[in-house]
This record gives structure tokens, C-alpha cells and sequence, in this order.
């Protein structure tokens, strides 16, 4: 059975598009099965992102929707580097599909807004912090396997230290500051890195501060990837227990981009929050 990839962002956007064609051009999927000689599962599975189309067969469907050569060119290079490997490929025997495809959206983005409510969040953990929250969060485990999610996300942090790195906002809850995860030192050490961080040219954090009360995203943490422009529309990416939710329909994204901008006004600014998580740090004994 041949390998399944979490589609990237660029694999999704080439679907998307050759989607798109094909309506401009009035034809049916059964249609461009039949002129290509392909199944009409075929174009299905191309049209979603479920199987990444091989150069020649980009070809054939470009030369069938008469694109300009301008155009053409795009998609073809958005085909080829859509089909690179990533890092994470090395995992894909102990990733799911949603975290792999989480791991690919990061990649990809040019920024990300994140609400944490109970804990920091894996982009900005320190290792052992990471290490506790990943043995709590998989109950039962071999050692190995929660070592090897530890460098995985050790190894998503590097989307915030690349050449174009990704500009990250948080707005962290009080609550994530007081829960005692790992101890004293381990906590600590998370609380102070924080702090180094927060002073990166790419990253701010707020601190939602437990007086605000009730407000707009009281069910649980979220985060939304954005994109640049023509690579695809934002992402909304929810955690739970059991299963990893992607939301992408534009009304419900927008939801959420507002109830981050009501979480950032309810929060401390920049400046403020870092002080009181530096405090915070100091008052670990």
C-alpha cells in the first residue's frame, strides 16, 4: 500500500486550484476521467489533496483547462514543491495524520494567533516541560516513543528561528502560568524561557489574566495559521483528547479571528504580561 502524507499547505492550494479549473471549464469529474483515461476516483482524490498528482499528470489536466503559459508555470512549480518530504516524514510510523498535517500547516505559515488555556503552548515549551506534559498526555507509553515526540517538538520550534520565521501571537492564560507542571525547577525554567522568548522580534505573548472572567473561547484553546497571500486561505486547528479538528470554512474562521481579538483586548499588553510572568518566575520556590 503506498505511503499516505499529511498534505502540505501548497498540496492543498494545487488541489484547490486544478478544482477550480475544471469548473471554469464546465466539465464534470467523470468527464476529465474519461478524456484523460483515469478513474473519476482519481480526479476525486487529486481534487481533495488524498493523492498527490505526479508531474505528468499535472501536465495532462494543465494542458487540458488551455491555461496561459504564465499560469501553467505557477502551478508547475507549485506541484514541485508541493511534493517535497519534510522533516516530520522520518516520524510517519508514530505521527497521526492530523499531527503530521498540524506539523505541515506550521510550515507554511506565515503567522499563527494561539489561545493556551491550561498550558503553554508546544511551540514555546521547553524541553522538559514538553517531556511532562507529552508522558501525562500519552498514559501509557514506552519511553522511547514519548522521547521521540519530545524531538518532534523540539523540532517544530525551529519554524520560529527559521530565515523568514513565523510570526507567532499568543494569548496565554493565567492558568497556564499557575499549573505546577514537573515541579518547581522544571516549571520555573519554562516560566524564564518564556520571558527570553517574548523578547524575539516575532513573538508576543499576552497574559489573559484570571479577573477577566468569562469570555470568548471559555470551551478550550485554539490556533489559527495564516497563510501568504495566494497560498491558501487561514486555518483553524483545535486539540482535543482523542482527535485533532481542522476548521476551514471562512464564516467559522472568522468567528474565531474575532474571538482572538477580543481575547488580545481583554489581556495584558506585551510589556505588562512578560513583567508578571517574569514575577511569576521568581515566586517558584
Amino acid at each position: 500500500m503506498a505511503e499516505r502524507r499529511a498534505p502540505s499547505v501548497r498540496s492543498r492550494q494545487l488541489a484547490a486550484e486544478l478544482r477550480r479549473l475544471r469548473d471554469e471549464t464546465a466539465l464534470t469529474g467523470e468527464e476529465v476521467a474519461a478524456r484523460l483515461g483515469w478513474s473519476a476516483a482519481k480526479v476525486s482524490r487529486v481534487e481533495t489533496a488524498r493523492t498527490a498528482v505526479s508531474p505528468a499528470d499535472l501536465q495532462l489536466l494543465l494542458d487540458l483547462y488551455e491555461i496561459s503559459a504564465q499560469h501553467r508555470e505557477r502551478l508547475t512549480e507549485l506541484g514541485r514543491t508541493a511534493r517535497q518530504r519534510g522533516w516530520w516524514d522520518a516520524y510517519a510510523d508514530m505521527l497521526g495524520p492530523e499531527y503530521a498535517t498540524l506539523i505541515a500547516l506550521e510550515s507554511d505559515a506565515e503567522s499563527a494567533g494561539w489561545y493556551a488555556a491550561q498550558i503553554v503552548p508546544g511551540l514555546l515549551q521547553t524541553e522538559e516541560y514538553a517531556r511532562e506534559i507529552i508522558r501525562s498526555t500519552l498514559l501509557i507509553s514506552p519511553p522511547g516513543e514519548v522521547e521521540r515526540r519530545v524531538q518532534v517538538r523540539m523540532s517544530r520550534q525551529r519554524v520560529l528561528t527559521r530565515e523568514n520565521p513565523l510570526e507567532l501571537a499568543v494569548v496565554l492564560d493565567e492558568a497556564a502560568l499557575e499549573r505546577l507542571v514537573g515541579g518547581a525547577g522544571v516549571m520555573r525554567a519554562q516560566l524564564r524561557y518564556l520571558v527570553e522568548v517574548a523578547g524575539w522580534p516575532n513573538v508576543q505573548i499576552q497574559v489573559l489574566p484570571n479577573v477577566a472572567g468569562a469570555h470568548p473561547a471559555v470551551t478550550g484553546e485554539f490556533t489559527i495559521l495564516r497563510f501568504p497571500e495566494l497560498i491558501a486561505p487561514d486555518v483553524v486547528y483545535l486539540e482535543n483528547m482523542t482527535s485533532n479538528i481542522y476548521v476551514e470554512r471562512e464564516a467559522e474562521v472568522f468567528r474565531y479571528n474575532l474571538a482572538l481579538e477580543r481575547l488580545s483586548t481583554l489581556a495584558l499588553g506585551h510589556e505588562e504580561s512578560v513583567a508578571l510572568i517574569a514575577r511569576q518566575a521568581d515566586a517558584i520556590k
